[in-house]
């Protein structure tokens, strides 16, 4: 069992910066691969960061890349989105998730579990 809380969302003006830890309970976090997912409302939960298991292997969004790094620290059971040169488009609940499945990181499907989201919201 893992157990997700993400903190570090807010509010920040377009071209600012946040970044986000998911801190992650449980002695088997460094066994999981690890993903960022973010929805607006109205639109579908999307995919927009992923990093492998080892820490080895990063995936991104078109919409991110460039703009957002995801890293993990094992030692502390945490995994964080560097977010640089935010835009408005960019408002959504951010959500971290855990999965076992070993690939094809950016459906949302493979999952096993999720935080409670946390709120970032750009402003113009």
């Amino acid at each position: 069992q893992v157990q997700l809380v993400e903190s570090g969302g807010g509010l920040v003006q377009a071209g600012g910066s946040l970044r986000l830890s998911c801190a992650a309970s449980g002695r088997t976090f460094s066994s999981y691969g690890m993903g960022w997912f973010r929805q607006a409302p109205g639109k579908e939960r999307e995919f927009v960061a992923a990093i492998r298991w080892s820490g080895i292997g990063t995936w991104y969004a078109d919409y991110v890349k460039g703009r957002f790094t995801i890293s993990r620290d094992n030692t502390k059971n945490t995994v964080y989105l560097q977010m640089n040169s935010l835009k408005p488009e960019d408002t959504a609940v951010y959500y971290c998730a855990a999965t076992d499945a070993g690939t094809r990181y950016s459906m949302s499907n493979l999952y096993n579990y999720w935080g409670q989201g946390t709120q970032v919201t750009v402003s113009s």
